[in-house]
């Protein structure tokens, strides 16, 4: 059996060589720090800071947030000594690959699958509430069983039709080449944070202080009659969701210019402008209306809709779906590299690896996974999903923190441009904090994703292993 079978640093340079006459090398520093904002503002301001706020932590949810960005500067430092001195495609998989073995770097790639699987399509969800939202707005409403997925209401619902065609676009788009989905990428990033300014600006002059009394209603942390977990630690593991796409950046290693240098500025970059609007941005949502009504799917709208702004609300509105779309579509091209470097090391079958040779972009993964989410997207709950998206991103990132200090043992040779100071410190801080988090996540979260890797162990046992 190959679990223990390393993939050297050498074969990821050789593959390097290769991709640059297969994959289109394109990608600057400014490119990847786009890329990461464009995964990472988005489903956190514009859905997550509401729900949470109302569901889990009331106004401390600025203090979920930033616990939350804490875990991930570390989990980020991490990648950036890992992609300095590894480099590849495939994200923590390449990383695991080469540090711990083919098949620990196997069950990583089944969690970031997971991950950006899911992701995707739980912010397809948002989007799609905030376009029913635009769309009630201006008196064109859309049937209700045209917006709601039958797994989520089988009395009402059939399909989350806006969810599911959002994807199906977003394939054509990926299909046609990254160097195009990367100017539309860029362009989408300065329509949300427009958004973010216009939020922004409104809200600091409407705050009205009594709202953040309580500001801790729910505690730091406790388990409800139901199971449901809520309080400050609780809803850092909720709202990490919405650090989802930062690692996104570390998949575009193949098509960076200089992915020693430009990774890590793309990582650490995109996360240190995310956390400090994430926290602005919360804490201003809070502000201006009590956090009990802000449990809906649009909750940037519905906080200026409720203070009177209904004009910036459909303005946000607008801007959001288009900030939305560039997190799908940053997710979803992460989605498909990960599988491209699966495919391409033969643990999934090498059909998948194929490239067009006119656009040189995997169209068969694209494909495959354009039609499976959006099925998923049309049919499930925006709750279900999130929750196992971050048990999947927590879990691949403890053995991402994990990897660092065993690199540096098993690769001596190899100097990093980024080393993370302080020793052992860091990588431990993150490996046991994203443990924390998990542990703070609700009971059948765990159940489900305990099944979902015992799925992919039996992919590799049935497959991959006798590649």
């Amino acid at each position: 059996m190959n679990f223990f079978k390393i993939k050297s640093i050498e074969q990821f340079r050789a593959e390097d060589d290769q991709s640059a006459k297969t994959l289109n090398r394109c990608l600057g520093p400014l490119d990847l720090i786009l890329l990461g904002v464009g995964a990472i503002i988005g489903t956190g301001i514009f859905v997550l800071t509401g729900v949470t706020a109302a569901t889990a932590t009331g106004p401390a949810v600025v203090i979920s947030f930033i616990i939350s960005g804490v875990v991930c500067t570390f989990v980020a430092l991490c990648y950036s000594e890992l992609s300095s001195k590894i480099g590849g495609c495939g994200s923590a998989y390449g990383y695991s690959y080469a540090v711990f073995g083919q098949g620990i770097g196997f069950l990583v790639a089944w969690m970031l699958i997971l991950e950006y699987l899911i992701a995707t399509t739980a912010v397809s969800v948002g989007w799609s509430g905030y376009l029913i939202n635009v769309l009630n707005n201006i008196g064109m409403p859309l049937p209700e069983s045209l917006t709601v997925g039958y797994f989520s209401n089988p009395e009402k619902g059939i399909i989350n039709l806006p969810a599911s065609l959002i994807l199906l676009i977003l394939m054509g788009l990926l299909l046609v080449g990254v160097r195009q989905s990367a100017t539309l990428n860029t362009v989408l990033v300065a329509i949300k944070v427009f958004a973010v300014i216009v939020f922004i600006g409104v809200a600091m002059f409407n705050i009205q202080p009594s709202n953040w009394s309580p500001f801790i209603p729910y505690g730091w942390f406790s388990t409800t009659a139901d199971g449901h977990t809520v309080g400050i630690i609780a809803g850092a593991s909720l709202v990490f969701f919405a650090y989802v796409g930062f690692d996104a950046v570390s998949t575009a290693a193949e098509e960076s210019k200089n992915p020693a240098r430009d990774v890590p500025i793309g990582i650490i970059g995109s996360l240190v402008f995310c956390t400090l609007i994430y926290i602005v941005v919360s804490g201003l949502m809070t502000g201006i209306v009590s956090y009990k009504e802000l449990n809906v799917s649009s909750p940037a709208s519905h906080a200026l809709t409720q203070i009177g702004f209904k004009g910036a609300s459909a303005l946000v509105g607008t801007a959001v779906i288009a900030g939305l779309t560039s997190v799908m579509l940053v997710l979803y091209y992460a989605l498909t590299r990960i599988l491209f470097a699966l495919s391409r090391d033969t643990l999934i079958p090498s059909f998948f690896s194929s490239v067009n040779s006119k656009t040189k972009t995997p169209t068969r993964i694209i494909i495959a996974t354009g039609i499976t989410m959006s099925f998923i997207a049309g049919e499930l709950p925006f709750n279900t999903l999130v929750e196992i998206v971050n048990i999947g991103t927590l879990s691949a990132f403890i053995f991402v923190c994990l990897a660092v200090p065993v690199a540096r043992k098993r690769y001596p040779q190899y100097i990093s441009k980024i080393v993370i100071p302080g020793g052992l410190i860091i990588p431990i801080l993150g490996a046991l904090s994203c443990f924390g988090l998990i542990l703070a996540l609700p009971t059948h979260t765990i159940s489900m994703f305990a099944l979902w890797m015992l799925v992919g162990v039996l992919v590799y046992v049935l497959y991959s292993s006798r590649q």
